[in-house]
C-alpha cells in the first residue's frame, strides 16, 4: 500500500482515526469526558475540510472500491450534515445522564458514517452490502440510545426488525442479479443487458431493499415509531444522513449500472413516488407530535425525490444531489430548534409551540424559514429544489406525475403552516420559556441558514454538480 492508495482512502482512514480517538477517550476519567466533545468537534471539522481536497478518479481492491469527484462530493455532503448534527448534539451529550455515554455515541455515529462511505464508494454489490450492514447495525444502537426510556428501546427493536427484513429482500435481489448476469461488478454489469422477467424481478427486489432505508411507501411503517422513540439528535441523523446515503447509493446504481433498464426502474419509482407523496401527506396532517410530524414530512420529501429519477440523463442526477443538499440544511435547522426545546423542557408536541415567537423570536424565525424551504415557498432554497425536480420529471413527458406532485406540494403547505400558526398566531398561557443557545448551536444554525438562503441562488454550485455527472 503506497501513499497514493492512502490518499484515495483518506476519508475512510481519517474516520478510522476518529473512531480510535473515541475508544481511547472513553477510557478517561468521568470529569474529563466533557473535553471529548470539544476535541471531537474540532477533529471532525478538520476531517470535513480535508474531505474537499482534490483527487483523481481511481479504483482499489480489484474494482470493489471506486473514487471520483462525484463520490467525494456525496461523501462531503454527508460529512457536512454530520458536522451540523454533532454541533447540535453537544448540549444534549453534556446532560448528566449522557456524559458516561459520550464515547459510545460518537463511536456508533462514526461507524455508521463509515458504512455509508463504503456504500457510496462501492464498485461491487458485495462492497455495497457490507457498507449497508456496517451503516445499519450501529444505527439500531443509536435508536435505542436512551436505554432508560421504553420507547427508545422499542425504536431500536423495530429498526432492527425492519432492517433485517430489508437486508433479506436486498440479498434476495442480489442473488438473482448474480444468477442472471454472473457478476457483481458494476463496470461489467453496466455493459450487459437482459430483459428477462428474472432480471426485472431482481431489480425490483434491490429497489425494495433500499426503499426501506428511504422510507418509501409501503416500506415506511417503521419510520414514525423510530423517529419518535430515538433521541432527537439521532432522529435528525436518520432523517438526513441515513436517507441521503440510501438516495445517493440508489442513484449511482440505477444511473450508472442499470441505465439500460431505465424503463423498468423509472416505472417502479413512478408508482412509489405517487404513493409516498400521497400517504406521507395524509398522515402528516394528523400528527401532533413534532417528531412524528417530521417523520411523515420526510416520507413525503422522499416521494418528491423520486421525481429526479424520472429523467434518465444528467439532469436527473444533478437535481437529486442538489435537492438532497437543500433538504439536509432545511431539515437540520428544524431539528436543531426541536432539540433545544426538548433538551430544556422535554416538550415535543405541536401545541407546545403555541406562542413560541413571543418568548423565542430568533428560534421561531429559524423554524419559519426552514419550514418554508421544505414547503417550497420562494425565495428560499427549497423552492428551487422542487422546481428542478418537477422540471426533471416534466422533461420526460410525465405531466400527470408532475401534476400530482404539485397537488401534494400544495397540500403540504397546510401542515407546514400549522406549525407557523402555532408559533406566531396561537396563544399559550404557559409558553415555552426563553431559551439560550450555545456557541456550537449558533454555528450549526448559521450553516443551515446560510444553506437555506444562499444555495438556491448559487448557479455555480448547480453547474459544478452537473459537471460531475
Amino acid at each position: 500500500m503506497n501513499w497514493d492508495t492512502l490518499y484515495i482512502l483518506r476519508q475512510e482512514i481519517l474516520l478510522t482515526v476518529l473512531i480510535l480517538i473515541q475508544l481511547i477517550g472513553d477510557l478517561s476519567e468521568d470529569e474529563k469526558r466533557k473535553s471529548i466533545i470539544h476535541v471531537t468537534l474540532f477533529s471532525f471539522l478538520l476531517f470535513t475540510l480535508l474531505g474537499f481536497l482534490p483527487g483523481e478518479p481511481a479504483s482499489l481492491f480489484g474494482g470493489m472500491y471506486v473514487s471520483d469527484d462525484l463520490r467525494t462530493l456525496l461523501k462531503n455532503i454527508l460529512s457536512i450534515s454530520t458536522l451540523i448534527i454533532l454541533l447540535q448534539s453537544s448540549s444534549w451529550l453534556q446532560k448528566p445522564d449522557n456524559q458516561t455515554k459520550i464515547g459510545a455515541f460518537y463511536l456508533s455515529l462514526f461507524s455508521t458514517l463509515m458504512g455509508m462511505y463504503f456504500m457510496i464508494a462501492a464498485g461491487n454489490f458485495l462492497m455495497l452490502y457490507l457498507g449497508l450492514e456496517l451503516a445499519t447495525l450501529p444505527l439500531t444502537l443509536l435508536a435505542a440510545f436512551d436505554k432508560q426510556l421504553r420507547r427508545s428501546a422499542e425504536a431500536g427493536v423495530k429498526l432492527l426488525m425492519s432492517s433485517a427484513v430489508s437486508s433479506a429482500v436486498l440479498l434476495f435481489g442480489l442473488s438473482m442479479i448474480y444468477g442472471v448476469y454472473g457478476t457483481f461488478y458494476f463496470t461489467e454489469l453496466s455493459v450487459l443487458s437482459d430483459s428477462s422477467y428474472l432480471s426485472v424481478l431482481a431489480l425490483i427486489f434491490f429497489i425494495a431493499g433500499l426503499a426501506f432505508k428511504l422510507s418509501l411507501v409501503p416500506f415506511h411503517l417503521w419510520t414514525a415509531d423510530v423517529y419518535e422513540g430515538a433521541p432527537l439528535s439521532v432522529t435528525s441523523y436518520f432523517s438526513v444522513v441515513s436517507k441521503g446515503a440510501a438516495l445517493f447509493t440508489l442513484m449511482l446504481v440505477l444511473y450508472r449500472v442499470f441505465a439500460t433498464q431505465n424503463a423498468t426502474w423509472s416505472l417502479a419509482l413512478n408508482i412509489l413516488a405517487i404513493t409516498t407523496m400521497v400517504v406521507g401527506n395524509l398522515f402528516a396532517l394528523r400528527q401532533k407530535n413534532m417528531k412524528r410530524f417530521l417523520a411523515f414530512s420526510s416520507i413525503t420529501q422522499a416521494g418528491f425525490m423520486m421525481l429526479g429519477f424520472m429523467n434518465g440523463g444528467s439532469l436527473g442526477m444533478t437535481t437529486l444531489v442538489y435537492f438532497m443538499l437543500i433538504y439536509a440544511v432545511s431539515n437540520l435547522a428544524i431539528f436543531g430548534v426541536l432539540a433545544i426545546v426538548s433538551n430544556t423542557t422535554s416538550k415535543e408536541n405541536m401545541d407546545d409551540f403555541n406562542g413560541f415567537y413571543k418568548t423565542n423570536p430568533g428560534l421561531s424565525l429559524i423554524m419559519l424559514v426552514s419550514l418554508f424551504s421544505l414547503a417550497g415557498i420562494p425565495p428560499v432554497a427549497g423552492f428551487f429544489g422542487k422546481f428542478f425536480l418537477f422540471t426533471a420529471a416534466a422533461s420526460s413527458g410525465l405531466y400527470i406525475l408532475v401534476f400530482i406532485a404539485v397537488l401534494n406540494a400544495t397540500l403540504s403547505l397546510y401542515y407546514y403552516l400549522l406549525v407557523v400558526k402555532a408559533m406566531f398566531i396561537n396563544t399559550n398561557d404557559t409558553p415555552i420559556p426563553t431559551l439560550h443557545t450555545t456557541l456550537y448551536e449558533k454555528a450549526a444554525f448559521a450553516l443551515c441558514l446560510m444553506g437555506v438562503a444562499v444555495i438556491g441562488f448559487m448557479s455555480s454550485l448547480y453547474n459544478y454538480i452537473q459537471s460531475l455527472m
